[in-house]
């Protein structure tokens, strides 16, 4: 019998898995065939000997050569960095610092890794691994960052940059990335040829190294210039250039000849030394060889065969110069000249002569007279009769020249003559069968002849195989020409001249239509009106232009029809009108969400059963009007839905106010003006008129009551003063006259109201008409008013030249600023021109033009200004400087008030560049009751105000009220903090508020002092604003405490799960409903007792919260736990998927059901916990749900017995493990456990490899 060794699966799996399928045999030992386990050999088999593997290197070793090797895809280089290189070198600790920081960087931004390590001399080694992109970025990183950088310079001829820069620059690139350096090329504007290298000592070189060589190889190559005369190019180049190339090919030189409409003389030589040498050599052997043997004759030649000598692309002289070895030169296009010199050697001279005479004389111009109309016919449809001309005669040039009645026809002799046979032949066929003919239509009739899409036209063209010719709209020709068969001529001609008869006698009807139908009677995409076209086929209907905002639509054709259309269209709109009466209703803002209803569900169900169109403002605009379009009856019903909704979600009052229809519109105002200020003086209600022409009196009133009442006092008293004051003029005048009329402060305008009693309304800056004044009230009133607001305006269009003597050294006040007060004056006294001598000029005259009234005015208000000035004084104000800033204001809006109110003009001293350090109390710079010492103030505290005395007085007062005051408030320290809000955005709130600056004390004072600044008007309000926060913050703080009262229930801990129920529920409900917070104890701290309840809130919520706790815990006690026991084996059917079907059961019978855990002592016992009734229930359904499944279970089971269990089952056997025979551990002593020692039992896989050395030391 032999030896089993067995090993198991799992342990085997990795080897097994690399084998070929034939050499492992692994049998499940307990199935029905069970063989012979597999040998050792097999198994495992042996790797082949030393020798043989170099014997046999071609032939696979055993089933290990099946194994591919893996190509390792990180790669590891070490780099150097000598003590004398390293830019870190004087650091304390090693791996610290700036290097260890570079390092992390280098490799979080390459994602190589880098080790480092400091070699005996100090240099520093450096381990980079990674996929070699990695590697190379890394390396280079390392070369800029941790070695110090040297530079170095090379000097090469500038002419070689280019190639070391290469295309694109790619050359440049690759050099810098293989030797780590960054190169500096010069630009080519810059002369220097110095190239500037970076890096280190060893890239440098090796950078250098590079560039020298691209030069080098430059150096080889040579450039020479040969000067030649132009005249000699030709026999250098070679008849179409062949003896150059020939040279360039054998010499490998690259020439360049400049071409014969370049007029330079140099021939330039690139190649080689020696070969170029030779290249030059040759060419200088050929010009000095032409110039001995070549001799020159001059012919005259007609400037216009200059062109045939030449031919296409001077092809005629490189033939003439192919077969005579002649050069012809011809002079330029441009110069009058005619004489041809030919050069060459005398022998040739004569053969190219006639060559140049040949061809020449090879082309001819003919012409063929033919009437212009015909031209067209000739060319043919897409020049098609041309072409079978031009085909067959390639080199005859045709030319038709527009009005001219010929044909220019230039080319050889021969093919002209045929062409021209064939041209006059056609010609005489044309005119043989065809024909014209014009008649005269007016030119408006013209786009009719031709129809929509040229459809009338198109047609007589196709009927009659004629042309038709109609002048375009901007040559305003009456003209039309038809061309083509006689027949088909005069039948053209006749429907033609029937059409525009025929139109002459029609009909044109505007119908008036408004413009915002238009597009509907059109329709999509123009199918309505193609309808109605298709309706009246005779009729044309033009709509104009949308831009023209014009409503009148044209319609043209017979009479009768004309009529027919205009009473179909007329009813068209009839119907459009009445579906579009348009009903506007004011809805408030925050219920357009409830009418538009969820997913727009009730304005949809409103738009369909009231077909209505019905359109919401967009919710970021500030409009409340909801438009409502369509039917009359059905708008009213959608207005009254709508109207029904807001009712139901508001306290909303409707209320009818009865006032005469004739009034409505004066109540409305223009654009509204009158009806929106009362609606926004009362709070934002609605009012309602009704619609103009219904004769209705009722206006309704919807809003808040109290708003409603309101605003219906007031449109009352308005609607009886327009009763009594219902006569209303209007007046026109000029809009720079408004300002004189109205009067400083509107005194003028009052004046003229007080004194008639009418109302005079100028108009505002939106309004479209400027130089509207309306005035209102009563017959007599309006009458009056009219009448001294005519007078006003009549003495201002009387426009006079005025002059009044100034002081020159008051001129300078009305001039400074830009003319600032003059411009005020022109404002205020209807545009006078004031005009003051210029500086400089000592004349005292000034001069003022306007209207009458207006100069006489702006004279006493001058004078008025000069008295003020002459009655001037300077007063000064002490005020400390810190305060000037406050006094001034925001961008000096304070000063500004005040100089405007006073008339004065008010100087702030400079600030003091070194001010004295005031005495500082708490942190703040002068406190309430520090006197300022005005009996000698400083220079820069001192204010000066200039005007006339009183009012510098007056002014003076009102500054010092702006000096800023300070009070203090005590507030509770605790209390600061909330005082100041989070992030300061409370104590900030009450300083914008209030106008004032607050200031607490710092934290470590523990002062209940907060100090209030700022302008004593201000600072009551600031106080009381402070005490009310300080009111309602220890109002809060006394509610704190109320509801941080706390009070423990002890609970036993096995309750507490049912007492938090599942994900919280059962705990989040009570704290949600009695408003307290509630903490279960810590399992984890034995410290804390395990039983106590802690509930924390108000007292009244906390004891309502532990009663429904006890509740809870009340009905645990009352439950029983029963065990049943349940064969395993239905336990997960009764579970179901995920617990869905147990916590059904749970739910129903309203138990807890406990299944036993996987390895518990009975696995058949179920615990049931619940009240005791319930748990009997709950027991006899899962016993029932038991009896089921197990019926099920038991036929699977027999079923089982007849079925091959699955590789998946087999799997799932206890495994025996693997086993082999003849192991060499079982041919000692299969009792004993094998020695792991022994060389005879585990032999060793041939010789010994020692371990390969590394240079950072072993693998740690």
């Amino acid at each position: 019998m032999s030896s089993v060794a067995v090993l198991t699966q799992e342990s085997f799996a990795e080897h097994r898995s690399g084998l070929a399928q034939q050499q492992v045999k692994v049998t499940a030992l307990n199935s029905e065939e069970e063989s012979d386990p597999p040998t050792y050999k097999e198994a495992f088999p042996p790797l082949p000997e030393k020798a043989a593997c170099l014997e046999t290197a071609q032939e696979p070793a055993g089933a290990w050569s099946k194994i591919r090797p893996i190509k390792a895809s990180v790669i590891t280089q070490v780099f150097h960095v000598p003590l004398e290189e390293r830019k870190y070198k004087d650091m304390n600790q090693f791996g610290e610092g700036e290097q260890a920081k570079i390092c992390l960087d280098i490799m979080q931004k390459t994602g190589a890794h880098l080790e480092l390590s400091l070699a005996k001399d100090q240099g520093l080694s450096i381990m980079v691994s990674g996929k070699l992109e990695a590697v190379m970025k890394a390396r280079k990183e390392i070369v800029a960052r941790l070695q110090t950088q040297a530079s170095a310079t090379v000097a090469i001829p500038k002419e070689h940059h280019r190639f070391v820069i290469g295309k694109n620059g790619e050359k440049l690139q690759d050099l810098e990335l293989k030797t780590a350096t960054k190169i500096q090329i010069p630009r080519p504007d810059d002369p220097s040829n110095q190239i500037k290298i970076t890096g280190t000592k060893e890239g440098i070189e090796k950078a250098r190294h590079e560039i020298l060589l691209i030069s080098a190889e430059q150096d080889k190559r040579a450039v020479e210039r040969l000067d030649v005369d132009k005249v000699f190019h030709p026999f250098i180049a070679g008849p179409y250039n062949k003896l150059v190339s020939e040279i360039m090919q054998e010499t490998g030189t690259r020439i360049n000849i400049p071409p014969p409409s370049v007029n330079k003389t140099e021939i330039v030589f690139t190649g080689e030394k020696e070969q170029l040498a030779q290249a030059v050599a040759r060419v200088k052997k050929i010009y000095e060889e032409k110039k001995k043997k070549t001799t020159t004759i001059a012919v005259e030649v007609k400037k216009s065969q200059h062109k045939y000598v030449i031919g296409p692309k001077g092809n005629s002289l490189q033939e003439i110069l192919e077969k005579t070895g002649v050069s012809v030169e011809i002079p330029p296009t441009d110069s009058s000249s005619e004489t041809v010199i030919l050069r060459g050697e005398p022998e040739k001279l004569g053969q190219a002569l006639t060559e140049v005479y040949a061809k020449a004389n090879s082309f001819t111009v003919s012409s063929v007279s033919a009437p212009s109309w015909l031209h067209r016919f000739i060319i043919g449809k897409k020049g098609q009769n041309l072409a079978k001309i031009t085909q067959q005669m390639p080199k005859v040039h045709i030319e038709f020249t527009e009005g001219e009645d010929k044909i220019t026809l230039e080319g050889p002799t021969e093919d002209v003559n045929v062409a021209q046979e064939q041209i006059e032949a056609m010609v005489k066929d044309l005119i043989n069968r065809m024909d014209y003919a014009e008649i005269n239509v007016d030119h408006k009739f013209h786009r009719h002849l031709i129809g929509k899409n040229g459809a009338n036209i198109n047609r007589i063209k196709d009927q009659y195989k004629v042309s038709v010719r109609i002048p375009p709209d901007n040559e305003k020709s009456n003209l039309i020409r038809i061309e083509g068969d006689p027949q088909g001529v005069q039948q053209a001609k006749k429907e033609l001249l029937e059409l525009a008869s025929r139109m002459e006698n029609e009909r044109t009807k505007d119908l008036i239509i408004e413009q915002k139908f238009h597009r509907t009677i059109i329709g999509q995409k123009g199918e309505r009106i193609r309808e109605i076209r298709e309706k009246f086929p005779e009729v044309i209907i033009n709509f104009p232009d949308p831009a023209h905002k014009s409503d009148i639509v044209q319609l043209r054709g017979p009479k009768n029809e004309v009529e027919k259309c205009t009473k179909y269209m007329q009813k068209m709109v009839a119907d459009l009108v009445e579906n579009s009466f348009s009903i506007s209703v004011p809805i408030f803002k925050q219920f357009h969400k409830n009418i538009i209803g969820k997913g727009g569900a009730n304005i949809k169900k409103i738009r369909e059963e009231s077909n209505t169109k019905i359109d919401l403002p967009a919710e970021n605009s500030n409009s409340e009007t909801i438009v409502i379009t369509g039917k009359r009856a059905n708008c009213e019903a959608a207005r009254h839905r709508i109207l029904a909704i807001q009712k139901e979600l508001a306290n909303i009052t409707e209320v009818e106010v009865s006032i005469p229809s004739k009034l409505h519109n004066s109540l409305i105002g223009a654009k509204g003006r009158f009806i929106r200020s009362i609606m926004e003086e009362c709070g934002g209600v609605h009012i309602h008129f009704p619609t103009e022409g219904s004769g209705s009196d009722t206006v309704t009133i919807r809003g808040p009551a109290q708003d409603v009442e309101k605003a219906k006092k007031q449109l009352l008293h308005l609607a009886e003063e327009k009763q009594t004051k219902s006569y209303t003029v209007d007046l026109r005048a000029k809009p720079e006259y408004h300002k004189f009329l109205i009067g400083k402060g509107g005194g003028n305008i009052r004046k003229v109201r007080d004194n008639t009693g009418a109302r005079i309304i100028f108009p505002t800056s939106e309004d479209k008409d400027q130089e509207l004044i309306t005035i209102m009230g009563t017959e007599e009133a309006v009458k009056e008013a009219q009448k001294e607001l005519e007078t006003l305006i009549k003495n201002l269009d009387n426009v006079v030249e005025d002059s009044m003597m100034v002081d020159p050294k008051h001129h300078r006040h009305f001039v400074i600023r830009r003319g600032q007060v003059l411009r005020e004056i022109a404002d205020e006294y209807g545009g006078v021109m004031v005009s003051f001598p210029r500086s400089g000029t000592q004349s005292d005259k000034v001069t003022l033009k306007g209207a009458k009234d207006c100069v006489e005015a702006a004279k006493k208000r001058i004078q008025e200004i000069i008295e003020d000035l002459e009655a001037q004084v300077t007063t000064e104000c002490a005020i400390p400087q810190k305060f000037h800033r406050s006094i001034m204001g925001p961008k000096g809006s304070r000063i500004q008030q005040i100089t405007r109110d006073y008339g004065v003009q008010i100087k702030f001293p400079d600030r003091e560049e070194n001010p004295e350090p005031a005495v500082q109390e708490n942190g703040e710079e002068g406190g309430e009751g520090k006197e300022v010492d005005l009996s000698s103030p400083k220079k820069c505290d001192i204010i000066i105000i200039s005007g006339r005395r009183e009012k510098c007085e007056a002014a003076r007062e009102a500054l010092q009220a702006l000096v800023p005051v300070t009070i203090e408030v005590e507030v509770p320290f605790d209390l600061h903090r909330y005082i100041i809000g989070q992030k300061g955005s409370g104590i900030r709130k009450m300083m914008d508020e209030f106008e004032v600056n607050i200031q607490v004390p710092a934290p470590e004072l523990q002062s209940d002092i907060i100090t209030i600044t700022g302008l004593a008007v201000n600072l009551d309000r600031a106080k009381a604003g402070l005490l009310e926060r300080v009111k309602e913050l220890q109002a809060e703080q006394e509610d704190r405490a109320l509801r941080s009262f706390k009070l423990t229930v002890t609970v036993d801990p096995k309750y507490h799960p049912k007492i938090i129920g599942r994900k919280g529920a059962v705990i989040t409900q009570i704290r949600t409903e009695h408003e307290v917070n509630i903490q279960f104890p810590d399992k984890d701290d034995d410290n804390q007792a395990q039983d106590q309840i802690t509930i924390t809130g108000y007292e009244k919520n906390t004891e309502a919260a532990r009663d429904a706790i006890m509740k809870i815990v009340g009905e645990l006690e009352q439950m029983v736990s029963e065990d049943v026991t349940l064969d395993h084996r239905v336990h997960a059917r009764i579970i179901g998927a995920r617990g869905k079907a147990i916590r059904k059961i749970m739910d129903e019978f309203k138990v807890d059901i406990r299944f036993p855990q996987s390895g518990a002592p009975d696995p058949n016992c179920v615990t049931v916990t619940g009240l005791p009734e319930n748990v009997e229930e709950a027991i006899d359904h899962i016993l029932n749900l038991e009896e089921e499944y197990l019926a099920d279970v038991v036929d699977n089971e027999a079923m089982q017995v007849y079925m091959k269990a699955s590789a998946h089952e087999e799997s799932k056997a206890p495994s025996k493990g693997f086993v082999v025979r003849d192991a060499p551990w079982a041919t000692v002593n299969t009792e004993k456990a094998p020695d792991m020692s022994s060389s005879e039992d585990f032999p060793s896989f041939g010789a010994q490899v020692a371990p390969k050395t590394l240079p950072w030391g072993p693998k740690r």
